[in-house]
């Protein structure tokens, strides 16, 4: 199973023949494409004649403006199907990339909102419904340790024990 190998320079050589045909495939598109739109031209627009007189002047307007009210028309129906295919081919490449299961989830961002916010958005504008949590809290009252109680302020204590005579004091409470 040897292959061998084009030399470069056949190689660059092909390549560039490659690139001569496909220009001249081109350019022979391009004229093409210029020759269809003024044969399509040529079909849909005849030539202009201009009237003598303010009454075929306005003639001429009316049948101009209704072959423009055709035109619109046409292209808002165009359009109105291109968007459909558009969404169409979107649910298409959706489904298939379901089907393979190697899609990307996208990345997430944190968004801050806060609750109401996110009543209003999971309920929906109808629903004003505002949170607030602290008025559903119980009201607890603070009853101080029976240790609090008899200590009373820490500070007080920690000055008392401060220096030598704290250290004194700590050793003749425990003995």
């Amino acid at each position: 199973m040897s292959e061998k190998k084009m030399p470069v320079s056949r190689r660059n050589h092909l390549k560039s023949l490659l690139l001569q045909i496909g220009k001249m495939m081109l350019e022979e598109e391009a004229r093409e494409a210029e020759m269809e739109k003024i044969k399509y031209i040529e079909e849909n627009c005849p030539t202009l004649s201009m009237p003598r007189c303010s009454h075929e002047l306005q003639e001429l307007c009316r049948k101009l403006h209704k072959q423009i009210d055709l035109v619109d028309e046409e292209r808002y129906d165009l359009e109105m199907k291109v968007k459909k295919n558009d969404k169409e081919i979107d649910d298409l490449k959706r489904k298939i990339q379901d089907l393979n299961g190697r899609f990307r989830k996208p990345a997430l961002r944190r968004v801050r909102m806060s609750a109401d916010a996110m009543l209003a958005a999971l309920l929906g504008s109808k629903h004003k419904v505002s949170l607030d949590l602290r008025a559903n809290l119980k009201q607890v009252k603070k009853e101080l340790k029976e240790e609090e109680k008899q200590t009373g302020d820490w500070r007080k204590n920690i000055e008392d024990k401060a220096g030598m005579d704290g250290r004194k004091k700590i050793f003749e409470t425990e003995a």
